[in-house]
């Protein structure tokens, strides 16, 4: 294997610096020109619009948690577009709840909640966050790149964040973050949480070129097997060592995991459940346990698998709530990727992560063929850029984009084995069935969206067990159509949150695998 020439980056931060106006006492001073992210989203995160972060935006300098907050509060509104350049260590001592109108912060955690447009990014000699968590909430269109967020406690003193490097949560969308470290010194008896976690509906989220190290939990999807409303997530070019669990764990929701480097997971490593489906592919792991599979559960997920190498893996044997995928890796279910990537050959992983990743590395990523480079500055996108959703595994009708993949799901009840998520990921592998022979599933957004056609598809090997249904608009009560059976059903558009498909009869108990919902 040749050994990658290793491109040292060309002063980009330095320029960005120069640029910047330094802030002191917690004011925010704008720069006299735009800055951005380095490089361009990757993953899921360039799906649903796309994710640009700041871009377009002001740039200002912050050297405080203070200042950070008080660029957010200091905006036009809560989505004017911003870049936040952090130099120096951010701490408790100096990060401070700020009030405006254009923000939500708090005390002793940086706190980007309901607010989109922002680019976190460390420059000069560095930036860390000690002690102290970043937590993303109600918000969207977010980049976090070359940070260092370091041993954040959930017990003890001080806490933060409950305990997570970088915790999403609460209807999050389009997340980017890029040549980060997060590490802590010890698991969840020692005060620590996950390093990267996304829960109760977070989406589109890249998390890619960053080390993950030395902690009881890598990182979550889906805070409980009941919290299946998160997924579309990359994971690329990371380093992940010294962890016991979760890199990542998965509960529903669809993964693409490539190109990551795992050493040292002594108890499992990717844990697919609750009806999540990965893509896993090209990565090397060593010195390893129970590398992938579902563990401590008996709700099996599911896995593609491709050009993987298992260095000094060993695997546990199979039995109750442990089904590991190997000691021989196979594929039991197919993921379909939307965006285009390039795959390093798994044998020049170790050598390519090395060089790449984690905060104050020079930015530099892979070219596709195991050699590193430097990516250009970000250039600001266009004011609207087109939506763009995965396509799901069963190709819908023509007439448009399926809304249901990126929507939540719930409904009046579940069978054993089966979940609400399971009606909006795509696959007819996956179903939904009530605990009796009736029930209702419903899809439902986080604000009102125009539907006039949906489609109920039954699951795989299935056919006729769905008996007389109605289609009801949950917002107001309305019957928008009723009929027996699956298939197309279309009705007068109407604008709704949540929409609802109670069926009223069934031939023994019926099964849902997808409810699609269509705007024409």
């Amino acid at each position: 294997m040749r050994r990658p020439v290793v491109l040292r980056r060309q002063a980009v931060l330095a320029g960005a610096a120069a640029a910047a106006v330094v802030i002191a006492a917690g004011v925010v001073l704008p720069a006299p020109q735009a800055s951005a992210a380095v490089g361009n989203a990757t993953g899921y995160a360039t799906q649903n619009g796309g994710t640009t972060g700041g871009a377009g935006g002001q740039t200002v300098r912050a050297s405080t948690g203070t200042a950070i907050h008080a660029a957010l509060c200091g905006r036009t509104s809560s989505s004017t577009p911003i870049t936040i350049e952090v130099t120096g260590t951010i701490n408790h001592g100096n990060t401070s709840k700020v009030s405006g109108s254009s923000c939500n912060t708090a005390a002793g955690v940086i706190e980007l909640k309901q607010i989109s447009n922002v680019t976190i990014i460390g420059v000069g000699s560095g930036a860390v966050f000690d002690q102290l968590g970043i937590h993303i909430r109600d918000s969207s269109n977010i980049i976090i790149q070359n940070v260092t967020v370091r041993n954040v406690k959930k017990s003890g003193s001080p806490t933060s964040n409950g305990g997570d490097a970088i915790g999403m949560e609460s209807t999050v969308r389009n997340v980017w973050v890029d040549h980060v470290t997060l590490e802590a010194s010890g698991g969840e008896s020692e005060g620590y949480d996950g390093l990267f976690d996304m829960k109760d509906n977070t989406q589109y989220v890249t998390l890619s070129y960053s080390i993950l190290r030395n902690s009881g939990r890598g990182g979550l999807v889906g805070s409980s097997e009941s919290d299946l409303s998160n997924g579309f997530i990359t994971y690329h070019h990371n380093l992940y060592e010294n962890i016991d669990s979760r890199t990542p764990l998965l509960r529903g929701g669809v993964a693409h995991i490539y190109n990551n480097h795992y050493v040292s997971l002594h108890e499992s490593g990717i844990n697919s459940r609750a009806g999540a489906r990965a893509k896993v592919e090209n990565n090397y792991f060593r010195d390893s346990k129970d590398v992938l599979g579902t563990f401590y559960t008996n709700e099996r997920g599911y896995w593609q698998v491709a050009g993987n190498v298992f260095d000094n893996v060993t695997w546990s044997s199979a039995g109750s709530e442990n089904y590991p995928a190997g000691p021989n890796p196979t594929s039991n279910t197919t993921v379909s990727i939307p965006y285009p990537y390039s795959l390093d050959g798994a044998s020049c992983v170790p050598d390519i992560v090395r060089q790449t990743v984690g905060a104050n590395t020079g930015l530099k990523v892979s070219n596709g063929s195991c050699s590193p480079q430097t990516p250009p500055p970000t250039t600001p996108p266009p004011t609207t850029p087109p939506p763009t959703t995965p396509p799901p595994t069963t190709p819908p009708p023509t007439g448009g984009t399926n809304l249901s993949l990126g929507a939540g799901a719930d409904g009046s009840s579940k069978a054993s084995g089966t979940s609400y998520g399971n009606v909006r990921d795509g696959s007819l592998s996956t179903y939904w069935s009530p605990a009796g022979s009736t029930g209702t599933i419903s899809i439902k957004w986080g604000s009102a969206t125009q539907v006039s056609r949906v489609v109920i598809r039954e699951p795989s090997g299935t056919q006729g067990s769905i008996g007389s249904w109605q289609l009801i608009n949950n917002d107001n009560g309305a019957v928008l159509a009723s009929g027996s059976g699956a298939g197309s059903i279309t009705f007068p558009a109407a604008a709704m949150s949540k929409i609802n498909f109670k069926i009223n009869s069934s031939s023994g108990t019926p099964r849902v695998g997808e409810f699609e919902t269509y705007a024409s």
